[in-house]
């Protein structure tokens, strides 16, 4: 009961985390250059990266670093994923999140000026970048995750 617990709460934090990325992606494109929308995109990722990623992420690694210790052997996929889980926690607390609220105020001062700024443009393309960084690690902790090549959990 308790390994089913903490893949349902794997699961819910993974939903969370990616489901806000993909949240993120969407309305980045839908506000386009339009400076009053991505004024409005800044203030809901910042909130929604407050809200959902980070306590995402802290659900999803607490929750797979608890079934990580439940495997007797620790195969390479597993230990695979657990490096990339921890990328995915850096990536998002200490590069991606911090992010946000500097967007944000960047974003305001495009909407004083009428036009994306240049300072605007170059940390949104930072922010872009440091996204992006994580589409193929995260892939390939989903897929670890569900696919679990060459190793099946031992019942006991």
């Amino acid at each position: 009961m308790l390994r089913k617990s903490m893949l349902f709460f794997h699961v819910v934090g993974t939903i969370m985390y990616i489901g806000t990325i993909l949240a993120h992606i969407a309305s980045s494109n839908i506000a386009g250059n339009d400076v009053q929308a991505v004024y409005h995109t800044a203030i809901f990722q910042e909130t929604t990266a407050y809200i959902f990623i980070l306590p995402g992420i802290v659900l999803k690694t607490i929750s797979g670093f608890f079934m990580f210790s439940l495997y007797p052997e620790k195969p390479l996929w597993l230990k695979i994923k657990i490096g990339l889980a921890a990328f995915l926690a850096f990536n998002a607390f200490f590069l991606l999140t911090p992010l946000m609220p500097e967007l944000r105020v960047l974003a305001e001062e495009c909407l004083k000026a009428g036009h994306l700024t240049k300072a605007y443009k170059i940390k949104e393309h930072t922010a872009t970048m440091v996204g992006m960084s994580n589409a193929i690690p995260l892939l390939l902790a989903v897929v670890l995750g569900v696919f679990k090549p060459g190793f099946k959990l031992k019942k006991g």
